[in-house]
């Protein structure tokens, strides 16, 4: 049985406007997760660059501080001005200094201090209700730095 003309062009005409609704249900369900991700990556990306130019700033610093009390001091504020130039000057840092060959006094001749910086970026626009808490990515950066043979010794005699 072959369904009368006015019965088909109402069907017609209640399907109108449905692929336009659909279409953007499909959008937001589709975008609001790519735009978290891709803003989730992009926050994680400016953390690596931080930690990485922190530990190379406090390697630096603690190399050229004259003594190992001075120098950790030195790094720890040099590994947070660089993660404050990236934006992150609220995230936890955590530096840890090795030496070798010479582990009580890094500033020997010859020394390679090692210095490792550990810190975490958390993950934007989540929700506590999601999670209970905001997600974060842990980041790590290390740099080694040698400490010159010839060193400048101020005073002594004249």
């Amino acid at each position: 049985m072959i369904a009368p003309a006015g019965v088909a062009a109402r069907r017609r005409r209640d399907e109108r406007g449905n692929a336009i609704v659909e279409f953007c249900w499909l959008a937001i369900l589709l975008l609001v997760p790519l735009v978290w991700i891709v803003l989730s990556v992009f926050e994680v990306q400016r953390g690596a660059f931080g930690v990485s130019a922190a530990a190379r700033a406090a390697g630096r610093a603690y190399v050229l501080a004259p003594d190992d009390a001075s120098g950790r001091v030195r790094a720890e504020a040099a590994a947070r001005q660089a993660l404050a130039d990236q934006g992150i000057d609220d995230a936890p840092l955590r530096l840890v200094v090795t030496c070798t060959p010479f582990p009580a006094d890094c500033h020997s001749g010859t020394s390679v201090v090692t210095v490792r910086v550990e810190s975490r970026v958390d993950l934007p626009l989540l929700p506590k209700v999601l999670g209970g808490g905001a997600p974060s990515f842990a980041l790590d950066a290390t740099h080694r730095v040698p400490v010159g043979q010839y060193q400048e010794i101020t005073g002594g005699a004249g």
